[in-house]
């Protein structure tokens, strides 16, 4: 099914500032929250639909990536919107205290998921470009396998908290008001676990060392981010795992310099190149290509050759490879050389050094 513009979904325009975008989102998260509408499946799907725009739009780079690329670009970048109603609650914790006063429900009380992870990795410049397979690995926490995850021995079900009656919230009377807070015994689960698991200690979780396997987009660059879903730390009892992020950061080529999607390379040429026009060698990321040298160009000027660049990360094509000349002067010359040199700073009237006498001499 075709997804709705957000701005559209929050009755917002493209120019709103966070403000209204949240005062929107409140109004629609008030009016479809799903304890306010059990069983309707039209309310659920607005309520989600809200919570998805608002995920973006109050996101200063989601935001940015939407406005210029719409749903797909957000898909480049691995967003693809929220699982279910617990990962829409424990996202936006502080959001629906804020709403409600109490929190986001029953289902906050019970449902914390998973923290994201953050994995930076360094690639190659021709990796960058091209795009890439490669093989990671990562330090995160697992379900425990004896106790599967419950923290107790042998798996059993984990007891009932005394302090709260399994609510995972304890409501104090003061005066006329009733002020709900985190049971302090369970930390909001509603459950204890009074006999732990030896191997896990009673965390539901161990420490272990993870190999994943990861495909970097051709295009990216530094500071690009790639989403593994749900491969961040495991939620509290069974609930939703984070996510892992894979920060990109591209090494320094030595001879090529990146601008945009363009590729630029210092080429040299020699001066009767220069002078006369002539053909030269570019080096290419794919190898090296010959270019027309126009007669009389000078250090610095650039030629272009379109579609050897860098590929588009959010679209089909390449950006193009710009070859900036610069005039070469040989180190050592030969006999012959020289005295070609020499004649032409004759006719021009130029002051040469000769071996001969050591000082300016000008032949005119």
């Amino acid at each position: 099914m075709t997804k709705r513009d957000y701005y559209e979904v929050l009755g917002v325009g493209n120019s709103a500032g966070p403000d209204e975008i949240k005062k929107a989102y409140r109004k629609l998260a008030l009016k479809y929250h799903p304890d306010r509408n059990k069983g309707d499946k039209a309310a659920e799907e607005k309520f989600k639909e809200a919570a998805e725009a608002y995920e973006v739009l109050s996101d200063a780079e989601k935001r940015k990536i939407y406005d210029r690329f719409g749903h797909a670009g957000l898909q480049q970048q691995g967003f693809t919107g929220f699982r279910n109603f617990d990962d829409i609650f424990s996202s936006f914790g502080d959001i629906f205290e804020e709403f409600f006063g109490f929190g986001g429900g029953s289902r906050m009380n019970r449902v914390r998921r998973g923290a994201d992870l953050r994995l930076d990795l360094n690639i190659e410049f021709l990796e960058a470009a091209f795009g890439k397979e490669t093989e990671i690995e990562i330090s995160k926490h697992e379900s425990c396998e004896s106790c599967h995850g419950l923290g107790t021995r042998g798996g059993a079900s984990p007891s009932v908290c005394s302090t709260c009656g399994g609510r995972g919230q304890v409501t104090r009377s003061q005066g006329f008001f009733a002020i709900s807070t985190t049971c302090p015994t369970c930390q909001g689960a509603g459950t204890v676990v009074t006999d732990p698991c030896e191997k896990c200690r009673g965390v539901g979780r161990v420490l272990t060392s993870k190999k994943l396997s990861l495909k970097i987009p051709p295009g990216v660059e530094s500071g690009s981010r790639l989403r593994l879903n749900a491969e961040g730390e495991p939620g509290d009892a069974g609930a939703p795992p984070g996510d892992l992020y894979v920060y990109i950061n591209v090494k320094p080529h030595e001879a090529f310099k990146r601008d945009g999607d363009n590729v630029i390379i210092l080429t040299p040429i020699t001066f009767p190149i220069a002078a006369l026009g002539g053909r030269v060698e570019v080096r290419t990321l794919e190898g090296s290509e010959k270019i027309e040298i126009p007669k009389g160009t000078q250090s610095g000027q650039d030629f272009r050759i379109a579609g050897k660049g860098i590929p588009h990360l959010r679209g089909r094509g390449r950006g193009d490879l710009i070859a900036v000349v610069y005039i070469q002067t040989p180190k050592e010359l030969s006999p012959e050389q020289e005295d070609l040199l020499k004649r032409l700073a004759e006719i021009e009237g130029s002051e040469v050094i000769t071996k001969k006498r050591g000082f300016f001499s000008r032949k005119k």
